[in-house]
């Protein structure tokens, strides 16, 4: 079995999540990873928790196993001969090296971008920091909570402007490692017609601001500031949650023949005052949602579903993880996948988002490999680089 990043050595030198999401992309597509880790307890995310699992003394972070499968480990001390020597053996080999140190860290510790490309010209070295390399705040840690109030998300999200909450996920840490991992492919793809490497830059303040879509718009062109507004959309109405008897359920009329199936099915009127048009919906969503909320009132979540279903609606319900990872289409999307632990045993892992086709045939997933226990490949990744030859891979 093969995958499309077969062949490729990344070094990681990450920690947290962002970092170590974009190398968790490229080992999911086939790229080898090695993940250096501090001797001192590894990545810092090895102790968040809980929930931890396992016996005592051979405990995991399950926080650490989200972020870090098809990787191996070796801890190494940067400040010492030996560890940088090693380093520079692996970047003599390596493909990609990706790092989130806070600005001018690698260059102290010997690794400044100059210093990477005289060992490997080849090399593409991925950066993540929280708020820019450089700029007058380039120097700031970056956190995801920060970076989702700093960058605007949090004022966009919650039930009102008095009440903004964050995401439910570190989503600035989790996107600054997608476009981290699609900034690599594309220079990997630059090298290809080059045949020299180059530095791939963004941070958790870049990845939100990336994503702003047509809320940035909103105030760049047209000078309106969104704000937090529940689980209502902002520009399209009627489209958010609805509650119902013991229950909800949520719709999104995003054109007005949806809208139209929605009032001939619940019989109301779509050329009532103020409900003719999205915009004048928008203008007056208070009423249009008191009047599918009573629509909606007699019935509970399952027949309503049944309901905007037939009417052709697009509709859905509130799941828990549990039911999300219970669900027969998360199972036959390949969301989740079975792995060894060393310490752990068989664990089941939400699984790789991309899945490959040829022509109307899918290809084999390739053998996905457990999270490491802290420097588990140690020996064997030292006993393969150590003293590794000067000459850069053609």
């Amino acid at each position: 079995m093969t995958a499309p990043l077969d062949g490729l050595l990344v070094v990681d030198l990450s920690r947290a999540l962002a970092g170590p999401h974009a190398t968790m992309m490229l080992g999911d597509l086939g790229a080898r990873v090695i993940k250096v880790e501090s001797p001192d307890g590894g990545d810092d995310t090895r102790g968040w928790g809980p929930p931890f699992v396992g016996a005592p003394g051979s405990q995991e972070s399950t926080y650490f196993l989200s972020a870090n499968r098809n990787k191996e480990s070796i801890a190494l001390d940067l400040k010492s001969d030996e560890g940088r020597h090693l380093l520079e053996d692996l970047v003599r080999s390596a493909d990609v090296l990706v790092e989130n140190f806070r600005t001018g860290v690698l260059d102290r510790l010997g690794f400044s971008p100059a210093r990477l490309h005289e060992l490997n010209p080849r090399l593409v070295v991925l950066s993540i920091t929280g708020f820019g390399h450089d700029g007058p705040e380039g120097a700031r840690s970056g956190y995801d909570q920060i970076a989702q109030g700093e960058a605007g998300l949090m004022s966009l999200t919650g039930s009102s402007p008095e009440d903004v909450q964050r995401v439910g996920v570190p989503i600035a840490d989790l996107l600054a490692g997608m476009y981290g991992a699609y900034g690599v492919l594309a220079a990997l793809r630059e090298r290809d017609r080059t045949g020299r490497g180059t530095v791939v830059r963004t941070s958790l303040l870049a990845a939100v601001v990336g994503v702003h879509g047509f809320q940035g718009t909103a105030w760049t062109v047209a000078g309106q500031v969104g704000a937090a507004q529940g689980n209502h959309h902002p520009s399209i109405s009627p489209y958010g949650l609805f509650h119902c008897r013991g229950g909800a359920v949520q719709i999104a009329c995003g054109s007005e023949g949806l809208w139209q199936r929605l009032c001939a099915e619940f019989g109301l009127d779509p050329a009532a005052e103020g409900m003719r048009t999205n915009g004048e919906r928008v203008q007056h969503r208070d009423l249009v949602r008191t009047a599918i909320h009573h629509a909606f009132a007699a019935d509970t979540p399952e027949t309503l579903l049944a309901r905007l279903a037939s009417a052709g609606v697009p509709a859905g319900r509130i799941r828990t993880l549990d039911e999300v990872y219970t669900w027969e289409q998360t199972v036959s999307q390949g969301l989740l996948i079975d792995v060894e632990h060393t310490t752990l045993g068989h664990l089941v892992l939400p699984g790789p988002p991309l899945r490959f086709f040829d022509d109307d045939q899918e290809r084999p997933t390739h053998q996905h490999t457990a999270p490491p226990t802290l420097n588990q490949h140690g020996a064997a990744v030292q006993a393969e680089f150590t003293g590794a030859s000067t000459m850069v891979r053609s």
